[in-house]
């Protein structure tokens, strides 16, 4: 009897154990859904407040009779929505390179403003001019057509058309992930012209159409400053209607959710479509 009373008593502890380690794990599970669904909402209003930041920023391009349109030359601006702190940075698309207009020249002068090697930067021009044009012959200059793909052991050669992507320029000979980071965000396929706009140029595009980049720069920060009203609402005058914006919506615990989209206003033939989606990005931004 005392065996059996014994044997009950351990089998009612393992029991006991079970039961414990059971509701502990489904108290655990709980508690990292309750968390993820927490993270996925706040993610989701996070991403809602980006997207604010973005339909406000194309409401403040248009002109005012009450205040200064906000100019699309990359200048950052902040904006205070439902206790959040949206940080905004605006580009014409026309003040960027387009990869399927630019000219080998162009493309050359860009990559010396950017510090590459001159021994590097011809052929990397030509590279990017012989993935988009049609013919076999490779550029003056150098390039590469497909014998230097295949020397060169990669499985594919060049296009031999317009690029379809921005990311596609990773795949052209010479080119590599480093350097493709640094020169992607002035870089565009949505301009419609062959040479960038001063006006919403970055310091490196500027010094690539052999301009005073220093200078330009210099009376953009005066011009935001307040010391010369005129020039943004000049410069948005005759803008592409095509934007990068970048809107970073950042929470009371310092979580911040961005949103990157590339926007052409003025869509014809759309009725109720304020703007055309060309690029968009977003997710939560990393500590």
């Amino acid at each position: 009897m005392r065996g059996a009373r014994g044997a009950a008593l351990v089998l009612v502890l393992w029991l006991i154990a079970l039961l414990t380690a059971v509701v502990g794990a489904f108290a655990l599970s709980a508690r990292i859904e309750h968390m993820q669904q927490r993270v996925i909402n706040d993610d989701a209003i996070g991403q809602e407040h980006a997207r604010a930041g973005l339909e406000y920023a194309l409401y403040r391009l248009q002109p005012s009779a009450t205040r200064p349109p906000w100019v699309a030359d990359g200048r950052r601006y902040r904006w205070e929505f439902d206790q959040r702190r949206i940080d905004l940075r605006i580009v014409d698309e026309n003040g960027k390179i387009n990869l399927n207009l630019a000219d080998a020249t162009l493309l050359r002068a860009f990559l010396a403003a950017m510090d590459v090697a001159p021994e590097r930067a011809g052929p990397l021009a030509g590279a990017i001019v012989d993935w988009r044009d049609a013919d076999s012959l490779k550029q003056p200059g150098g390039g590469a057509e497909l014998p230097e793909y295949v020397a060169a052991g990669l499985p594919y050669g060049p296009r031999n058309n317009r690029f379809e992507t921005l990311g596609e320029l990773q795949r052209v000979l010479g080119m590599d992930a480093a350097l493709y980071e640094q020169l992607e965000p002035m870089l565009t396929l949505y301009s419609r012209q062959s040479r960038p706009d001063p006006r919403f140029a970055a310091g490196p595009v500027l010094t690539a159409l052999g301009l005073d980049a220093a200078r330009l720069l210099a009376e953009r920060e005066r011009a935001q400053a307040g010391e010369d009203a005129k020039v943004g609402g000049a410069a948005l005058a005759s803008s592409s209607g095509t934007y990068s914006i970048e809107s970073r919506a950042t929470d009371e615990r310092g979580k911040v959710s961005v949103l990157r989209g590339v926007v052409r206003t003025g869509t014809a033939g759309t009725p109720g479509t304020p703007y055309t989606v060309l690029r968009w990005e977003q997710g939560m931004a990393a500590r």
